[in-house]
């Protein structure tokens, strides 16, 4: 069984019930249908929500679909879909762009997630500082062995560059944050278009490295245990060291609105926000924002 599916199977074992004691099982509901787009770390989420959403009430249709956070926002404001799923911010000339197109985006903060930084399994390098992540991926260091590991040429992965993920791995690890640094991801990086090709590439390159949401970590990657600096200890990317805001890489997942949005898109954001919708969000391996039942 596969990962997905075992996690759909706990979902519909444990959140179902709490939908229907919240009372999204209403016969008085309108059908109705729901485009979603937009972050490919938040697609499996944004899936579990709707497929769980879905089964109490048949009538509504909700598709999600990825592209990157600024796919999402493109199509919130050319009205081709409901919701936008991010994984940073909206930029400001975003916001400026919607007030354009005569509507106030609505942001909310749906899901805590911590970038895990991957490598291969038998890489012997097992942590790294932020200093050493930021000379990796720009290009800086380009051997293992400047980091105490085997003597390989490092590879780049990145997400591409309309992904948030790769925004805020650039301006969070790469900038540390300094709004005049102008450091750029190495000229040689891989930008690949998902997280899960990320994941395959490090799973059959063994001088690879690349960074995903931790929802996606499995078997076949090492996530590597991240210091501030070589003064501070090396924190894990779990929901624990997320919650306690330990782990040095971790964001807020959002969802925007137009709005005055219609009221298919209110109770599905009510929802998401509800102890049976926050269930999910752990179910899948995010942090949530709400404490779930």
């Amino acid at each position: 069984m596969t990962r997905k599916a075992r996690q759909f199977m706990i979902i519909s074992v444990l959140v179902i019930p709490l939908l229907l004691s919240i009372g999204c099982s209403r016969r008085d509901q309108q059908s109705g249908s729901l485009q979603i787009k937009g972050s490919d770390t938040m697609v499996n989420l944004g899936q579990a929500w709707a497929e769980a959403f879905m089964k109490v009430d048949p009538t509504v249709s909700i598709a999600v679909t990825g592209g990157g956070s600024g796919t999402g926002i493109a199509a919130l404001l050319s009205n081709t879909c409901d919701i936008a799923e991010l994984s940073r911010e909206l930029k400001s000339e975003e916001i400026e762009m919607a007030k354009q197109k005569g509507f106030a985006p609505k942001q909310i903060t749906v899901a805590l997630d911590g970038l895990a930084v991957v490598v291969h399994p038998q890489n012997p390098v097992s942590q790294l500082t932020m200093d050493q992540l930021a000379a990796i991926f720009s290009g800086t260091v380009s051997n293992w062995k400047e980091v105490g590991g085997a003597d390989l040429a490092i590879v780049v992965l990145s997400r591409e560059v309309n992904s948030g993920t790769h925004v805020y791995f650039k301006e969070h690890v790469l900038r540390r944050n300094q709004q005049e640094s102008q450091v750029e991801f190495a000229a040689n990086a891989l930008m690949l278009s998902s997280s899960q090709a990320i994941a395959d590439e490090v799973a059959h390159n063994q001088g690879a490295i690349g960074y995903y949401g931790m929802g996606y970590i499995s078997p076949k990657e090492k996530a590597l245990s991240i210091a501030q600096n070589p003064e501070a200890p090396y924190v894990q990317p779990t929901i624990e060291k997320v919650v306690n805001q330990s782990y040095p890489i971790s964001r807020p997942l959002l969802m925007v609105s137009r709005g005055e949005s219609k009221e298919l898109v209110s109770r599905f954001l009510e929802f998401v926000l509800s102890p049976a919708g926050q269930a999910i969000v752990t179910q899948v391996d995010f942090v949530p924002v709400n404490k779930p039942l």
